[in-house]
């Protein structure tokens, strides 16, 4: 079981599992060409809508990492930017002995006061894997993902068409749900007032 990471370049985030190298490999591949399309489209939608969107950028911490832990990696970090040299090493090895949070990229909707968040990464899962569920992920640590592999062609290169087809789909469908025209689809929102913990829960309207 593999575990992959985003493309260098959107940051370390921790992908889910795969069941095998390929997976990861096919994965990797998608996750930039599925970020680049789900921005894309999400300014298109914008364009058309009366919701204003934003972008924020989140520090998200793993599952069991207690406060403390977190305020002394925090403390620490800080300590470190005006750190002397021979005070520095000590604190980034203490620093590469405590847990770090990933990078979250959130798009943050908001209209008449109403308040919602997009957490892009999972929006980007549910394009790139077959039957994503965030909430089944987070339920069950070990769980497979399985690679949309219809997202590439026969070359082994990224089929664009069907990609931007599937990411205008889901965009769509979040969109058409805060528009109140088709409230039982599925989106990964959430009340902006509430902190994305984990980011790995769906939210309808």
């Amino acid at each position: 079981m593999i575990r992959g990471r985003v493309p260098e370049g959107e940051g370390d985030v921790l992908m889910p599992k795969f069941a095998n190298t390929l997976a990861w490999q096919q994965a990797e591949l998608l996750m930039q060409p599925v970020f680049i399309r789900v921005i894309d489209n999400i300014r298109k939608q914008l364009e058309q809508s009366n919701w204003k969107g934003t972008y924020q950028d989140v520090e998200l911490w793993a599952d069991g990492v207690s406060d403390e832990t977190k305020e002394l990696v925090l403390e620490l970090r800080q300590q470190l930017a005006t750190a002397p040299p021979e005070r520095a090493e000590a604190i980034e090895e203490q620093l590469a002995r405590l847990p770090s949070p990933h990078p979250g990229y959130l798009l943050c909707l908001e209209r008449g006061g109403r308040k919602i968040t997009v957490d892009l990464w999972q929006l980007c899962y549910q394009i790139c894997f077959r039957n994503y569920s965030p909430v089944l992920n987070a339920l069950d640590q070990d769980m497979t993902v399985e690679v949309d592999t219809s997202l590439i062609d026969e070359t082994g290169d990224v089929d664009w068409l069907r990609l931007d087809t599937k990411a205008k789909q889901l965009i769509g469908q979040i969109f058409a749900t805060l528009s109140g025209e088709r409230p039982d689809d599925p989106a990964t929102l959430e009340p902006e007032d509430e902190h994305p913990a984990s980011n790995q829960q769906d939210f309808s309207r």
